[in-house]
């Protein structure tokens, strides 16, 4: 039952490389997602909603930083080694809740770096979550495909032998004696690589870089799912007496798909499908968790995604060859690594029930906004330099306006950059690949600037830069105008 006064919780559920066309309530019929459409069904479905690149490590900074992730040149997609890239003085999303009275947690995927540079895995890892405003952090340290492949609670490895020290170095030719890899030893494999993940072998798949001992603490890919789903709902189960924040980062649908047996075949597209099946059941655990505890109406649940879909991301998990008719972008153009909409606009649902009426909503909003807006409905003032990039559209997210943001800078790889605003989105002339040789992703690199009136063209298809010169102009000027503007937060 609601509690009169009471702030309301706060649970962000965020995939891994999930697709705006990839579950049920966004029209992925043959990929059952019974919980996420359950959520949607509950709350408001943004048709525009916003992460703020199309890798993951920048789009996770935005989130926490409310900050455009081309402010920070370290925002980039991170080696499993490197050091954390929130500046100790940064304000974050966790720490404006702390400072509301509320207990946060981070539970799943982190990559966002750890301690200030030669990290000893086997002693506390200096910065990290827990000084970035996280009082509890139960985490992997990057991500499935990259090594260590430990999980770390509060800084600590879980289950490390002292006898057994972990030691990691990354650089292709930079193994340790003895070590088995992917490129070396291929007959060991049960997932075989694709492109790029020749390293250590653990589990018999073969990761990013080079890890030898902490053989007790090593994961087992087959039951993250379920680790970090009980976890996340022992947060909640802990900290139900009084407002909380959760930011509950699943693995899925990552690279290396490895679903657990229950989940194995749950769909006709291979491991991929399965393993989207496998976090729809982890959304569900916190569902029925928040019913059983009495939360559901003091609390609001967000699902989104960090970016969009990739089939092959360097392995051989046939999900390219087993996608049928499948489109796990839906209508959208390009996916992860791209500057066309396929990657950064991403499903993204609210509910509060009692609160938020449920329907869908055009409004354009962007997780970069998460802060600022939430810091508004605890009461709080933003302090100078704080989420400066971070815009108040509480009343969008809550489906009490249809009005958003009118514009937006989205960002696709090595700090390429796009911008939205209102019905047009203006991508300028970039050098590099059409097409990534390795994801086969329409990247968006072109000589010539491209235009698109996504209000009748959301796929991207006509290119209206010849046609409208000056829109490209005005949007040309305004896109140099807000990178070369100072950390200060935007007011329309």
């Amino acid at each position: 039952m609601s509690q009169p006064g009471r702030s309301p919780n706060v649970v962000i559920m965020y995939a891994d490389d999930l697709g705006f066309g990839d579950v049920g309530c966004y029209g992925a019929g043959s990929i059952p997602t019974p919980n996420i459409d359950r959520l949607a069904a509950g709350g408001v479905r943004f048709q525009q909603g916003f992460a703020t690149a199309a890798t993951c490590t920048p789009s996770r900074y935005s989130l926490l930083t409310g900050s455009y992730p081309w402010r920070n040149p370290r925002a980039a997609i991170l080696a499993g080694d490197a050091p954390l890239i929130i500046a100790p003085e940064t304000a974050t999303l966790p720490g404006m809740f702390r400072r509301a009275g509320y207990r946060t947690g981070v539970v799943g995927k982190w990559h966002l770096g750890l301690g200030d540079g030669a990290l000893d895995w086997n002693r506390p890892v200096g910065r990290g979550p827990n000084e970035s405003g996280f009082d509890s952090s139960y985490i992997m340290a990057a991500t499935n495909d990259r090594v260590p492949c430990v999980y770390l609670q509060d800084g600590r490895v879980v289950g490390l032998d002292a006898a057994d020290p972990i030691e990691v170095v990354y650089g292709r030719d930079a193994l340790f004696p003895g070590e088995l890899t992917g490129r070396l030893n291929p007959e060991l494999l049960t997932v075989k690589y694709s492109h790029g993940h020749d390293g250590t072998i653990v589990n018999g798949v073969s990761r990013i870089g080079h890890m030898r001992g902490g053989r007790a603490a090593l994961w087992n890919d087959e039951t993250m799912a379920e680790v970090f789903a009980e976890r996340a709902v022992g947060f909640v189960e802990e900290s139900a007496g009084a407002p909380f924040f959760l930011y509950y980062a699943f693995h899925q649908p990552h690279v290396p798909r490895l679903p657990g047996p229950r989940f194995k075949g749950a769909t006709p597209h291979g491991a991929r499908g399965d393993v989207i099946v496998e976090m729809d059941w982890c959304v569900g655990r916190m569902l029925d968790a928040l019913d059983r505890l009495g939360l559901a109406e003091d609390t609001i649940v967000i699902f989104s995604s960090d970016n969009g879909p990739v089939l092959d991301d360097g392995y051989e998990d046939r999900a390219e060859e087993l996608k049928g008719s499948h489109r796990a972008a839906g209508p959208l153009r390009g996916g992860k690594y791209s500057l066309f909409d396929g990657g950064t606009r991403v499903p993204l649902v609210l509910r509060w029930p009692g609160t938020v009426e449920p329907g869908e909503s055009e409004a354009l909003v962007s997780q970069l906004d998460f802060h600022a807006s939430f810091a508004a409905l605890t009461g709080q003032q933003l302090e100078p330099g704080e989420a400066p990039d971070s815009m108040d559209v509480l009343d969008a997210l809550l489906g009490r306006s249809g009005r958003g943001r009118e514009e937006l800078v989205l960002e696709g790889v090595q700090g390429k950059t796009v911008l939205r605003r209102r019905e047009w989105v203006y991508i300028p002339s970039h050098a590099g690949a059409a097409v990534s040789p390795t994801t086969n992703t329409e990247l968006g690199n072109s000589p010539e600037p491209q235009l698109y009136d996504l209000s009748m063209d959301v796929g991207q298809i006509r290119n209206l830069a010849a046609e409208r010169p000056e829109v490209v102009g005005e949007m040309s000027a305004r896109l140099r105008e807000v990178l070369a503007s100072p950390r200060t937060r935007p007011t329309s």
